[in-house]
């Protein structure tokens, strides 16, 4: 292994670390320090195979010359222009790219910053078609138990995971929730999409007796909830969502910042599974990470109730300094070219069998009680210590990282979601690293 000569923080303090044990880790800290294709690198210079995207984002591998070029090149001419009653081509160009990878008819792109601010976005924009139409009294959003919308407060009380909700006290009003898909009685070990449950999404019904259908503005779901542990729809689930939502006026948002940009093997999860909302938030892949950016694509009907239906002025009270920012224009130009050049999707659907079947090879290890997977992704559910949940699967991640296979973990659940380029032999270090590491723990 050769060191890798990068700056090395001599103080750990400063940096209140998101979504970490800051106690744990600045007691025994993992340091990443370089990232190329497949791999990370510690700065001792080991290798980590990357078996998450980075976060679920990195779909094209890392490092990728055609991206680092293009941001620099994008630095050089024009490092920031504001978005506000001004524009700049690169943006525009950016928005076109997206554009013709959408659904058809979901052609007006809004550029965030991250997913959490696509949610919150696409939100606000059911809120403001619905009363541009003169149905101000649609204000009441319904989102999904086990759903992540990222961390805004729209998202986050749209959302269901309840430790992303209980710390932070009243969130917003108006919301309701539907049911998760999770049947693990039924559908344990189902490959692919499980075939028990779609009668769940008829619980929207149920909501709309109770709140009236004439003040609900809208649906999220995930496509595939993935930050949950990998929740895959039944058969039938979300085209029955779809149907419903048409049938009483109600906007169906999914929210594709997992599963867009190929990781289902389509360049959105609708494609794939069958279903076009109306509005479809993004991020993560959209740059291959590189520079953080996040969208919302619309209905064109949806735009011109909003746009074309205001007289004068500003039509959208919404925006960011970064929407549209040049350098993550750029960055997402070169990573949806290399998505287009080198089939992205149509890799991951060449390899979902070899995964699919490797993912479930680990059926029968020990505290293993489900496997679920679509696309290139996958997810290893394990039975809790008894009195110290999400422990186990800790373990197993710390055991991984030092063996040289980044994974991911959520509670009791290993998720796994490798960059679109990976290889079969890619496959079976990942798969077999984490076979030694489940067997390690099983005590």
């Amino acid at each position: 292994m050769n060191e890798i000569n990068v700056p090395r923080p001599n103080n750990l303090d400063a940096f209140w670390m998101p979504y970490s044990d800051n106690k744990y880790f600045k007691d025994r800290p993992r340091m990443l320090a370089r990232a190329e294709g497949m791999h990370y690198y510690t700065p001792e210079g080991r290798e980590i195979l990357d078996g998450t995207s980075g976060l679920w984002c990195c779909n094209a591998g890392h490092g990728r010359r055609e991206i680092v070029e293009a941001i620099q090149k994008q630095a050089a001419i024009m490092d920031f222009a504001p978005a506000f009653q001004l524009g700049h081509p690169i943006a525009f160009e950016a928005a076109a790219r997206v554009a013709d990878m959408t659904p058809e008819g979901l052609d007006r792109v809004f550029f965030t910053n991250s997913g959490s601010e696509a949610a919150d976005t696409a939100l606000k924009i059911a809120l403001a078609y619905h009363k541009a139409r003169g149905e101000s009294s649609r204000v009441r959003l319904i989102g999904r138990e086990r759903g992540y919308h990222g961390v805004g407060f729209g998202g986050m009380s749209v959302g269901g995971i309840g430790p992303n909700r209980k710390q932070f006290g009243a969130l917003l009003p108006y919301v309701d929730h539907l049911p998760h898909t999770h049947l693990p009685a039924k559908n344990a070990y189902c490959r692919g999409e499980p075939p028990h449950g779609a009668e769940l999404a008829d619980v929207l019904e149920n909501l709309v007796a109770l709140h009236g259908a004439e003040t609900i503005a809208a649906v999220m779901v995930e496509p595939v909830a993935g930050s949950t542990g990998v929740l895959v729809p039944p058969v039938g689930y979300l085209k029955r969502l779809r149907d419903i939502c048409t049938k009483h006026g109600i906007l169906l948002i999914f929210d594709e910042v997992i599963t867009g940009f190929g990781r289902l093997g389509a360049n959105f999860g609708a494609e794939r599974l069958g279903v076009t909302p109306d509005i479809m938030t993004m991020a993560k892949g959209l740059t291959n990470a590189a520079v953080p950016m996040g969208a919302v694509a619309v209905k064109n009907d949806i735009y011109d109730a909003i746009v074309t239906g205001t007289s004068a002025g500003i039509e959208f009270f919404h925006g960011y300094t970064y929407s549209g920012h040049p350098l993550a224009a750029a960055a997402a130009i070169a990573t949806l070219e290399l998505h287009r050049a080198e089939d992205l999707p149509g890799r991951a659907r060449a390899l979902e069998p070899y995964w699919q079947d490797a993912v479930h090879s680990l059926k029968g290890l020990p505290n293993v009680i489900d496997i679920r997977d679509v696309g290139l992704i996958g997810a290893v559910e394990l039975a809790p210590r008894p009195g110290k949940p999400t422990q186990r699967a800790l373990d197993v991640f710390r055991r991984c990282f030092d063996e040289g296979v980044l994974i991911r973990v959520t509670a009791d659940i290993i998720a796994m979601s490798p960059p679109l380029i990976c290889e079969k032999p890619h496959v079976d270090r990942l798969i077999n690293t984490l076979s030694d590491a489940i067997m390690a723990e099983a005590a």
